[in-house]
């Protein structure tokens, strides 16, 4: 059985839905779930679709029907075989946590995406990364010669064809010029103590001050830095009885978490932009295995 989903952003108008759940039934196809929002704030209506179509149209025929549908109501839309994988590269510099968390559930088929490379400022992930035979590239950045690394990046992107780049706490600021290109494609992940805890130990200024929840935040790239739409947070709570190196464990496993949750959404074409903010629609708890994170 083919499988697709359909994602559909368009003004707030009456009879949206309606058309479009008649054109599928129209093409043969059966939906096995839907998510919709209409934001009164922006004017703006949201909407993820799946189904399938065993003995209705293919994915040619659906999208070449498709744009009669669509303009009466100046719609942006895509259908999405739910069978392909989204190419992914994966940056890094030092801390490995986010990386490994992520090289283990792609291996196990938890986040069923197509890792064609990863990129690093450092060689230390070298090893971890060929041994999963997953192409390395070590590309070195400073502040001389910045442009020619960012291009450098820009062309492994390009050559393997990927569609999202994700920031595995990868430290260094990409450029205004990268970040317009690439909009809505690389997701980065920080600690949620920014803008108060700044610099190189967050943590350890948490535990001075005797922060009681330590989060982590998941949100796409935009120019200006960590301010993003929020694709994904979540918290965990600190008694006075830790330490400041309990501090980093924790911090660390619920950065690996939320990063991973928030690429599973983007992938799944969840995550819709909704100016400044995202419309993130929950995967159906009846859906396919790819579709839900363990």
């Amino acid at each position: 059985m083919t499988k697709y989903a359909l994602t559909v952003t368009c003004r707030s108008t009456r009879g949206a839905v309606a058309a479009l759940t008649a054109y599928l039934a129209r093409m043969g196809c059966n939906i096995t779930d839907s998510a919709q929002f209409d934001d009164p704030e922006t004017g703006r209506f949201f909407m993820r679709t799946s189904f399938s179509s065993e003995e209705g149209a293919g994915l040619e025929a659906l999208q070449a029907g498709m744009p009669e549908v669509a303009e009466p109501f100046a719609m942006d839309w895509a259908f999405h075989d739910e069978a392909e994988k989204m190419k992914v590269v994966i940056m890094v510099s030092r801390f490995g946590h986010c990386l490994n968390d992520l090289l283990y559930r792609w291996r196990i088929g938890a986040l069923p995406i197509d890792i064609v490379a990863v990129i690093s400022n450092h060689m230390d992930y070298q090893k971890v990364v060929v041994n999963h035979d997953i192409p390395f590239h070590c590309i070195k950045v400073t502040k001389e010669n910045k442009p020619q690394a960012e291009a450098a990046i820009l062309r492994v992107i390009e050559e393997t064809g990927a569609e999202l780049v994700v920031l595995a706490r990868y430290m260094q600021v990409l450029s205004d010029a990268m970040c317009e290109r690439m909009s809505g494609r690389i997701i980065n992940i920080h600690h949620s103590f920014l803008p108060s805890f700044k610099g190189a130990n967050p943590y350890k200024q948490a535990f001075q001050r005797g922060v009681k929840l330590i989060g982590a935040t998941a949100h796409y790239v935009t120019a200006d830095l960590d301010e993003g739409p929020i694709i994904e947070q979540d918290i965990v709570r600190i008694t006075h009885a830790q330490s400041s190196d309990d501090y980093v464990s924790l911090g660390r496993d619920v950065e690996a978490q939320v990063f991973a949750r928030a690429i599973h959404a983007h992938i799944h074409h969840r995550v819709f932009l909704n100016g400044n903010k995202t419309v993130v629609f929950p995967a159906s708890p009846g859906g396919h295995a790819s579709e839900r994170m363990g």
